[in-house]
């Protein structure tokens, strides 16, 4: 691509983003000559002495000082620096679509792990002007449920990634909106009465959709008040909520953290640890075992509620 083709322009996680592709899951957002806070560029020269690696270790995760590089095959090259460049190598013949799923997955990961920012796996929604974050393995339907909780009148936030910055006097947590879609698998989309014939699935997983929620999202930063950590139980245990204990909490926060393999090789474990206390001991924290195989929706909302309206008492 050479300097004269027009750039996309977004925003996304309160940042603006500068694209050499387009990224139509981010909002536009004209930079007006302003400085791009992220820029990601299509760069073939951006792995240096990393290429060959990079192409005999597909998938893995490669770490320069401050840079990030991994390989698609036969897609494309990742690098991501400073917090501000993601750098793509493309194959011939890439698809843009795996490509963007990586850009705005792992790559923005990366980035926000650069900035410092604290990045949860999970969706949150906001309940009364607070921010709660629900987390969990994949699979646990943090989606599903978020969905759930925005049909009941709570926007959503986040989805997938959340972005958590703690405020330079450790007065608050406040989590950035990231940018107004959800993925969903048919399954849910059935359970909300969506079609699926009526969303683009997302590359490699043709029963998983992207679901444009733009009518209800909320777009401006919001303090954290909540972790809610959903687990998977036997079809035959009930529907619980209990407050994780303060000995479990940190390592709750770090098993869903966003790519946390990435955490010790950025030199972020001081870090890390430093802002997972922060939200261990500002906000509340449960664990919600739902019952697999079987519909609990209304009881799980039910218990984030109540859950979250006694935090507020």
């Amino acid at each position: 691509m050479n300097e004269t083709t027009p750039k996309f322009e977004y925003k996304a996680f309160g940042l603006l983003v500068s694209s050499d592709i387009p990224l139509p899951e981010l909002p536009r957002q004209a930079l007006g000559g302003e400085a791009a806070d992220i820029e990601v560029r299509i760069d073939s020269d951006a792995m240096g002495a990393y290429e060959e690696r990079l192409r005999n270790a597909p998938y893995m995760h490669f770490v320069e000082g401050q840079d990030v590089m991994f390989y698609v095959p036969d897609n494309a090259m990742f690098r991501v620096s400073g917090g501000n460049v993601i750098r793509i190598s493309p194959d011939a013949g890439s698809d843009g679509d795996l490509s963007r799923l990586y850009v705005l997955g792992t790559c923005m990961c990366a980035i926000l792990m650069q900035r410092q920012i604290f990045p949860l796996h999970g969706s949150a929604v906001v309940i009364e002007g607070k921010a709660y974050a629900i987390v969990g393995e994949s699979g646990a339907g943090k989606s599903t449920l978020a969905s759930a909780l925005m049909n009941e009148g709570f926007p959503l936030l986040s989805d997938d990634l959340i972005a958590v910055t703690l405020k330079e006097d450790r007065s608050a947590l406040i989590v950035t909106p990231s940018f107004p879609q959800q993925k969903l698998w048919e399954e849910s989309l059935n359970q909300f009465g969506l079609s699926a014939a009526d969303y683009p699935s997302i590359y490699g997983r043709e029963t998983k959709f992207s679901v444009p929620v733009a009518d209800r999202f909320y777009v401006n930063p919001v303090p954290l008040a909540g972790v809610f950590e959903l687990v998977k139980v036997g079809e035959d245990e009930k529907a619980s909520i209990e407050p994780i204990g303060k000995l479990d909490r940190l390592q709750t926060l770090y098993t869903h953290t966003f790519r946390q393999f990435l955490i010790q090789r950025l030199g972020l474990m001081n870090w890390h640890f430093s802002l997972s206390a922060a939200i261990a001991e500002q906000t509340t924290m449960h664990r919600i075992c739902r019952p697999e195989y079987r519909y609990t929706t209304p009881e799980l909302i039910a218990m984030i509620s109540e859950a979250a309206a006694s935090g507020r008492q």
